[in-house]
């Protein structure tokens, strides 16, 4: 049963991204090993969107590691257990509770061993910085600990990569890049080289502008309408100053008529948002009330479109609510 509600979950919330964004382009699919443990590790940009485009481009049902402290209350705990997330203390939880991972570790041992796959943002924390950040070292300890426990298997490091045209904006585009597997096939001792082999194969699928002159580099990128997730045409651009695929200038207009025929989900959001302390965020709570709200209000238009004397203002309001978010494209950051 658990499983069933968690695939009808993944089906509903990829339906959804597919509506928040303009577009999801999924690069190296054939990458994806299957029949193998699998510790796939990602950079980490764009808060619970990240996790949710990994669980529903991957085909690999994944389990996930996130912070302990969202696990607090019962019911959130089974809940978050149901859509297959395990927790992991840090420091910052209290010294005392850093004993409790090992038995997140146990479990994910299990789904390993049953050759399933577990998700880690190496990072350690999200950021909208286009570059990559040093990679902790839980990913080794579990593909370590793993072949420890099981001599006999065989698990892999699937490196994948996630870039954002926009990372708070709706109407914009991702891309997911898969890089090639790296066999955990040395002794623990050389754990440092697999971190390397890691953090290189990460670097080779993102877009990763260097720190020095970081913001003028981005609106020159922005100015010339270079793909920002696209690593390969930020390189020609940082070259060479030729832009192989601009993505063109957006026109704003309908991005607000979207807001307009949509309005109570973006005046929603518009309450909301100064609560939010972390921008990062913000991508988030706009993909969560359009995932919970959008369809009850969609349900009101079609009500009033069939059954009051408001019909046809009901009727033009839904099919425009409908056509604009559709139509929705929006500017680079």
């Amino acid at each position: 049963m658990k499983d069933l509600i968690n695939a009808i979950l993944r089906l509903l919330v990829k339906v959804a991204l597919h509506g928040y964004f303009k577009k999801i382009i999924v690069e190296g699919k054939e990458n994806i090993p299957k029949n193998r443990p699998v510790i796939l590790v990602a950079n980490h940009q764009n808060a619970l969107i990240d996790p949710l485009l990994l669980a529903t481009h991957t085909q690999l049902s994944p389990w996930f590691l996130t912070r302990a402290a969202v696990f607090t209350n019962p019911f959130v705990r089974k809940l978050l257990h149901l859509i297959r997330m395990l927790p992991v203390y840090r420091l910052r939880d209290g010294f005392s509770t850093i004993q409790q991972n090992q038995q997140t570790f146990d479990d994910t041992y299990e789904v390993l061993r049953k050759n399933g796959t577990v998700v880690i943002f190496a990072e350690g924390s999200h950021s909208r910085v286009r570059n990559l950040r040093p990679l902790s070292k839980g990913f080794t300890r579990m593909a370590f600990g793993l072949k420890e426990k099981y001599p006999e298997l065989e698990p892999v490091i699937l490196p994948v990569g996630l870039g954002f045209s926009a990372h708070m904006r709706s109407g914009s585009r991702v891309r997911i890049t898969f890089g090639e597997t790296i066999p955990v096939d040395m002794p623990s001792s050389q754990s440092g080289k697999l971190t390397k082999s890691v953090e290189k194969a990460l670097k080779s699928l993102i877009v990763d502008v260097p720190d020095l002159d970081y913001e003028a580099t981005i609106q020159r990128l922005i100015e010339h309408e270079v793909d920002l997730t696209s690593k390969k045409d930020v390189e020609v651009f940082l070259a060479t100053g030729t832009v192989p695929n601009p993505v063109g200038a957006i026109n704003g207009v309908g991005n607000k008529l979207m807001k307009i025929f949509n309005f109570p989900l973006y005046g929603l959001w518009l309450w909301k948002k100064s609560s939010v302390k972390d921008e990062v965020f913000s991508s988030t709570w706009k993909f969560l009330i359009g995932f919970t709200l959008a369809i009850p209000y969609y349900f009101f238009l079609l009500w009033l479109a069939m059954d009051t004397a408001l019909g046809s203002w009901g009727l033009t309001f839904l099919l425009l609510a409908w056509i604009t978010l559709w139509r929705n494209k929006n500017p680079q950051e």
